[in-house]
């Protein structure tokens, strides 16, 4: 189809790319390796140091770079941690679904009265600035906040942050169920890193890693659940081709990301080298979330010490197996840990999702073939390799293979992390390992983070596996599970999950855009929703561009089917 002026679709997404490569280049060169895009860098730069509106200081970032002004202004009012006022102290609170559940969301009107700032704003002086954010990953002590970088949880978050009681930063409970760990295999077990790494180099071709990952059945473990060989297939493993591993973990309750880069980075590497060795990539990069400052600390100084080792390159030009990486901070954004929208910020652009195809493996990050994998599924990686991929594919059930970590929020008498054989009965995780709810009584739980679905008592005997969990409504997401008690709204629980959805819509297509926007103004008004409701669900689930827009609506009918009567009219 031809539009107007003559231009195709093709063409205009052509030209959106070649001006988004010019945020990547100096001089006329593309800045590859560790240095990475500079409009990125130079946006965050330039929110540091000043408390100004954006538009008052990103259109120059734009043109101190060559670009029109439009190319600053974008990222920078779209992006929640450059869009947001900053203060000589910045306070992030979390009003993601786990800390929500822990208070009711109260704690948010504490912490404003408490810093005297209203949320999102800055006082005159620019002292003090709050922001909200969606996860910290402190989803098993919350609520939550980050006071600069220092974390602060637990329902006395207020006087925390006011200095009348210590800071409370408990480390994350973990523990292994499956009797062999894989993706604790470090931190439970104590299995070194980067000897599989040295094996494979050594003595493997990267057809041998991309046989063993396969017979494995390994899926990717960020939602999507995509066979991961057939993933690194699609490469084709050409020149060029670049793997990121995607560390954006946004899923309200999951933790499991944080974790694998807080307390065994070099894993996380060692599967990422793994990766690249098996698709023929130079190029490895981490994104990691900006609300996770001591993960993105402990990551660069792992980097640094693999470098010094001689396990990874410092740059793409090495004539062995080494790739070069890189790692690059999130700037807050749900959607923009979609793969296509990852690596538009990468870019320098919006985090918004694009359409598909081309698919990122034929075409990604600065127009290369790309494999993007989630921290966990990578973690998994040196495990599969060094014990071979049958033995994997012990694990779990038969339709789908190996371990999971699942993550379990406050509510529960035994919050953390816990690996799992993939199969295992939600009722057991819930009971026998989390304890059951620490106030007693029925739970209702979410599971797969806010595009997942709800679970009643009920329901719980379903074993974890996608296709089980998608015949109640639901789904493995990051497997991460928050648990309500007796104490929820659920009307107000309706109202907190229109209202994330909302805010951390990328706007890129309609049906989401708006349908987000008015099913909050519907859950607001705490009446049940009128007829036009379910076309407007159905929008939303099939015009959607991405599965955020496409899930919002399956996630609400779980919901409602939860709670019944509580919430007549949205199970449409």
């Amino acid at each position: 189809m031809v539009e107007q002026h003559g231009h195709t679709p093709h063409e205009k997404a052509d030209a959106a790319r070649a001006l988004a490569a010019r945020r990547g280049r100096r001089g006329g060169r593309a800045r590859r390796g560790r240095r990475g895009g500079l409009l990125p860098a130079a946006l965050s730069r330039a929110r540091a140091g000043t408390p100004a509106d954006p538009g008052q200081w990103a259109p120059q970032v734009g043109r101190a770079l060559g670009l029109p002004a439009a190319a600053g202004l974008g990222p920078a009012t779209y992006f929640a941690d450059l869009a947001a006022p900053h203060g000589e102290r910045h306070v992030r609170v979390c009003t993601a679904t786990a800390c929500f559940a822990a208070q009711g969301g109260r704690h948010l009107g504490e912490v404003e009265r408490e810093l005297g700032v209203p949320a999102n704003k800055a006082d005159p002086d620019g002292g003090t600035a709050l922001q909200t954010v969606h996860c910290l990953g402190y989803c098993y002590a919350g609520p939550a906040a980050l006071d600069g970088t220092g974390p602060r949880t637990g329902t006395d978050l207020a006087d925390q942050l006011a200095g009348r009681t210590p800071p409370r930063t408990p480390a994350i409970p973990v523990a292994d169920a499956t009797g062999d760990p894989v993706l604790l295999s470090g931190i439970v077990a104590g299995l070194p890193s980067w000897e599989t790494w040295q094996r494979t180099v050594a003595r493997l071709s990267p057809k041998d890693v991309r046989r063993a990952v396969a017979a494995s059945g390994l899926r990717g473990r960020g939602g999507a659940g995509f066979p991961v060989a057939a993933k690194w297939a699609a490469t084709g493993a050409r020149p060029g081709t670049v793997v990121i591993a995607n560390g954006d973990e946004g899923d309200p309750g999951s933790f499991a990301d944080r974790l694998l880069m807080e307390e065994d980075p070099d894993r996380v590497l060692e599967g990422l080298a793994l990766a690249c060795f098996a698709c023929g990539a130079r190029r490895g990069i981490v994104l990691v979330r900006s609300e996770y400052p001591a993960a993105l600390t402990r990551m660069r100084r792992a980097l640094a010490c693999a470098i010094a080792d001689g396990h990874l390159a410092d740059t793409e030009d090495t004539e062995d197996a080494r790739p070069a990486v890189e790692i690059v901070a999130g700037a807050g954004s749900y959607v923009a840990g979609e793969e296509t929208a990852l690596i538009a910020r990468l870019e320098g652009a919006r985090g918004c999702a694009r359409p598909r195809p081309p698919y990122p493996t034929d075409r990604g990050l600065w127009g290369a073939p790309t494999v993007v994998n989630n921290v966990e599924t990578l973690a998994s990686v040196p495990w599969i390799v060094r014990n071979g991929g049958a033995r994997y594919a012990r694990y779990g059930a038969p339709e789908e293979s190996g371990t999971k970590l699942v993550c379990l929020s406050e509510r529960f008498a035994r919050p953390g992390a816990f690996e799992v054989r993939i199969g295992t009965p939600v009722r057991h995780i819930v009971d026998e390992l989390g304890g059951g709810l620490r106030s007693g009584g029925p739970v209702v739980l979410q599971i797969g983070g806010p595009l997942g679905g709800f679970l009643t008592d009920d329901d719980l005997d379903v074993p974890l596996t996608s296709d089980a969990l998608a015949t109640r409504g639901a789904a493995l997401g990051h497997a991460g599970m928050v648990a309500f008690d007796a104490r929820t709204d659920p009307v107000e629980l309706m109202r907190h999950i229109w209202e994330f959805a909302a805010l951390e819509s990328c706007g890129a297509c309609s049906p989401c855009r708006v349908g987000t926007r008015r099913g909050l103004e519907i859950a607001a008004a705490h009446t049940p929703p009128g007829p036009s409701y379910e076309s407007l669900a159905r929008l939303m689930g099939e015009g959607s561009m991405c599965a955020f827009g496409r899930r919002v609506p399956a996630a609400v009918r779980s919901l409602a089917r939860a709670y019944g009567r509580d919430l007549t009219g949205w199970d449409r």
